[in-house]
C-alpha cells in the first residue's frame, strides 16, 4: 500500500515538474514589442521577432542576432507554434482575433507616451512573460536614471528636431524625455508636426535636441539638412540622440533623458 502511494506521489510530482518546465514559446509582431521580448524572455523561448528587430533604431538590436525573424502573419505565428504573441501596433487587422480563436494568447501592450505608462507596459509584459522580477529590475533602473536626469535643463526651452524637420509636442514620449531632463518643450502643438523652415531661420530656438540624424545616408536630402537650417541651429544643438532610444517608446526612454541631462550639465545649463 505504502509502495503504491509512494509511486503515485512520485508520478504526480514528475508530471507537475514536466508541466512547470515546459518553455513559453513567444512571438513578437512588431519592433516595439520586440524590445520587451528581448529584454525579458530567455532566448530559448523566443520563436519569432519582427522584421525590424535588427533595425538601426531597435534598442536591443544586438540581442536579436541569431533569433528567428518572421513576418507578422497568421501563417508565421501558427507555424512557430507560439503560445504567446506580444504586440504593440503590429499585425494586420483581425490578426489578434484570428489567433485567439485558434487558442493562441495575445498580449497587446498599452500605448506609452510618458514614464508612468512605460512602467505599466513593462509590468504587464513582465507578468505575461513570467518574468516579474526582471520587469521590476528594469523599472528600478529606469527610475534611477530619471532621478539622475531630473532638473538638468533648469527649465530652459528646447526644440526637438528630426532630419525631416519634424518636431514633437505635448502628449508624446519625446515631450516626456525633454521634461524628465528638466527642459520645457518649445513645441506647443500636441503630437508630431513639421517645423516651418522660415520660423527656424527667423526665430531660432534657444536649444535644439536632434534625433535620428545618425542615419545620414537615408536623410541626405531632407529638410533637416537644409543649409539655412544648419546655420540657424549652429551652436544651439545641445544633444544628438540616437534613434535606438527614440524609435519606440518604452522604459529605455530614460536612457535618452539621462543622455540629454548629461549633455545639458556639460554645457552648464
Amino acid at each position: 500500500m505504502i509502495g503504491r502511494l509512494a509511486g503515485g506521489l512520485a508520478a504526480a510530482l514528475s508530471l507537475s515538474t514536466a508541466g512547470a518546465a515546459e518553455p513559453l514559446r513567444v512571438f513578437s509582431l512588431d519592433q516595439c514589442a520586440d524590445q520587451y521580448v528581448l529584454a525579458l524572455s530567455p532566448r530559448s523561448e523566443v520563436v519569432g521577432l519582427s522584421p525590424r528587430a535588427r533595425a538601426a533604431d531597435s534598442y536591443l538590436r544586438d540581442r536579436a542576432l541569431g533569433l528567428p525573424i518572421r513576418r507578422p502573419s497568421l501563417e508565421a505565428v501558427l507555424a512557430s507554434r507560439a503560445g504567446l504573441v506580444v504586440r504593440t501596433w503590429g499585425g494586420s487587422p483581425g490578426l489578434q482575433r484570428a489567433l485567439e480563436t485558434r487558442g493562441v494568447r495575445v498580449l497587446t501592450l498599452p500605448e506609452v507616451n510618458d514614464f508612468a505608462q512605460a512602467r505599466r507596459a513593462l509590468r504587464l509584459a513582465a507578468e505575461a512573460l513570467g518574468r516579474p522580477a526582471a520587469g521590476a529590475r528594469l523599472t528600478a533602473e529606469m527610475d534611477a536614471k530619471l532621478r539622475r536626469a531630473a532638473g538638468a535643463g533648469r527649465g530652459a526651452a528646447a526644440l526637438y528636431l528630426t532630419p525631416s524637420a519634424f518636431t514633437s509636442g505635448p502628449g508624446t514620449h519625446i515631450d516626456a524625455i525633454l521634461r524628465a531632463a528638466g527642459f520645457r518643450n518649445a513645441a506647443r502643438a500636441a503630437g508630431y508636426a513639421p517645423v516651418p523652415l522660415e520660423r527656424l531661420v527667423l526665430s531660432p530656438p534657444w536649444a535644439v535636441v536632434t534625433g535620428f540624424f545618425e542615419t545620414a545616408p537615408t536623410w541626405r536630402w531632407s529638410p533637416g539638412r537644409h543649409p539655412s537650417l544648419a546655420h540657424a541651429t549652429a551652436g544651439r544643438v545641445i544633444a544628438a540622440l540616437p534613434g535606438r532610444v527614440l524609435g519606440c517608446p518604452g522604459w529605455f526612454m530614460a536612457d535618452a533623458a539621462l543622455s540629454l541631462a548629461e549633455a545639458a550639465r556639460a554645457r552648464r545649463f
